[in-house]
């Protein structure tokens, strides 16, 4: 367990959307989807992005999209890489093995993104779920992490409600507006008991 003055550290998240996938399924499934080469230069060029940062750990969701890009990047950094379950996209519930549709996925998740986080799939989480989770675990890992920084690999709608909802100072619907690219990364910082969202995308954050 971390000291008092390890917890008083700053501890910085750079949390990226795993690099492009190709599925061999056309529905619903929490199946883990492989890189495609675009994929894998998208890992490569996420770890050329913050290979100054002295990354010293990275953590993904068990998903094999997002396992392979944590693997890619961690191989640059000539660091571990660690798994959670807890850090994988949204569960659909019901809709699992029912055909793909975008519209489906959003009739929920826009709603989320609107405010309301107890809206939820038949048999699967609501937006307060998906916060609550990634939340636990972005704790966990700044907690091991104080004074350093790390790369987690992550899903795009999940992060993208989840990320605004414990940091504050980004609003959901501006992540919505604003939708992490495959390699693309968010900052995220805690000091203290505090989260700050210090980048999105492309551009810094107040």
């Amino acid at each position: 367990m971390p000291g008092v003055s390890s917890l008083m550290c700053a501890a910085t998240l750079v949390v990226a959307r795993h690099g492009d996938a190709e599925y061999v399924e056309d529905f619903f499934s929490d199946e883990g989807g492989t890189l495609t080469g675009d994929g894998r230069a998208q890992a490569e060029a996420l770890a050329e992005a913050v290979r100054d940062r002295r990354i010293s750990h990275v953590w993904c969701s068990d998903a094999a999209r997002a396992v392979q890009t944590a693997e890619i990047a961690a191989h640059r950094f000539g660091t571990g890489v660690t798994t959670r379950k807890s850090l994988r996209e949204v569960d659909v519930g019901d809709l699992h093995g029912q055909p793909f549709s975008v519209d489906v996925l959003h009739s929920v998740t826009e709603r989320w993104f609107g405010g309301d986080l107890g809206a939820s799939f038949p048999g699967g989480e609501s937006g307060a779920d998906v916060v609550a989770r990634y939340a636990e675990t972005l704790a966990e890992i700044a907690d091991l992490h104080r004074g350093e920084t790390v790369l987690v690999v992550v899903h795009q709608q999940a992060s993208c409600i989840a990320l605004p909802s414990v940091a504050g100072n980004v609003t959901p619907a501006y992540a919505d507006r604003h939708r992490l690219d495959n390699g693309e990364f968010a900052e995220l910082e805690i000091d203290g008991d505090d989260w700050v969202l210090t980048r999105w995308g492309d551009q810094p954050l107040a």
